[in-house]
């Protein structure tokens, strides 16, 4: 019966100092090179979904990354199809392990480009060249506002939101509450930030908040943001702006519940 006790309790203890082991803060390493030659790749970006932090790979292809097992991570590289990697038990124990990633191939759509009929008075040709104007309303309350296409489009999309503000928003952002939750880190993270500043694919961030191109889009256009700035922004001003317009929402939820 003692020596039961003695392996019982060796047992118990040996399974904490394990799990005190997994939650403590550890690293990944990894290299990564090109699947078909086997070379080095150079810039390639790596972000932990999970703990929102990220980095890159040097000249030789290695990466060191905060994770833990079962944290996942995304590589994304120019001209490369993007994968989804799962930390280990094994990985983290035995340290830097080797991933490939693969070539696309890529093809230029042909681009036809309409030419201006300018007759040289500069009256005449301002007329022909089309101008977007987007305008930008403030709410009461709020310090920023929204941007929208038109003047009557924003007047009736702002007085939708003081009238109805949780119907404006809700359907949006009420079903990616822990998603959304990333934005704060994804916006301190630096690397994440000069990632997310050189794109324009949208990858990343819907790779972050777990939604598809379209949805990702439609947070932004009801938010009231023009479809110019929509589909001229970086990666970067998409974050932000979907950060300041979740804000804002949470702004008039709270408000919204106080008066109920």
């Amino acid at each position: 019966m003692k020596h039961f006790l003695i392996l019982f309790t060796l047992l118990i203890t040996t399974t904490l100092c394990y799990a005190q082991e997994v939650e403590k803060d550890t690293e990944v390493k990894g290299t990564i090179v090109d699947a078909s030659t086997d070379k080095a790749l150079e810039g390639v970006n790596i972000v932990n979904i999970n703990q929102v932090v990220g980095t890159s790979t040097g000249k030789d292809g290695l990466f060191e990354l905060k994770a833990k097992v079962n944290d996942t991570l995304h590589l994304s590289y120019l001209g490369y199809k993007s994968i989804k990697v799962r930390v280990t038990n094994d990985w983290i124990k035995f340290g830097n392990s080797k991933i490939t990633l693969t070539e696309l191939a890529l093809a230029l759509e042909e681009v036809v480009v309409s030419d201006l009929k300018l007759t040289g008075y500069l009256e005449l040709d301002i007329q022909s060249v089309k101008v977007n104007t987007n305008y930008r309303y403030s709410i009461s309350g709020l310090t920023s506002g929204y941007e929208a296409d038109n003047r009557s489009n924003a007047v009736t999309k702002v007085l939708g939101s003081i009238f109805n503000p949780l119907d404006f928003l809700y359907n949006t952002f009420s079903k990616k509450g822990k998603e959304l939750r990333k934005l704060k880190k994804m916006k301190k993270d630096d690397e994440i930030r000069n990632l997310l500043a050189s794109r324009f694919d949208r990858e990343m961030l819907m790779v972050l908040l777990q939604v598809n191109k379209v949805d990702l889009d439609e947070i932004v256009a009801q938010c009231n943001y023009s479809k110019e700035f929509v589909t001229t922004a970086n990666d970067l001003q998409i974050l932000d702006a979907i950060s300041e317009c979740y804000e804002e929402y949470k702004v008039l939820s709270r408000n919204k519940k106080k008066r109920l």
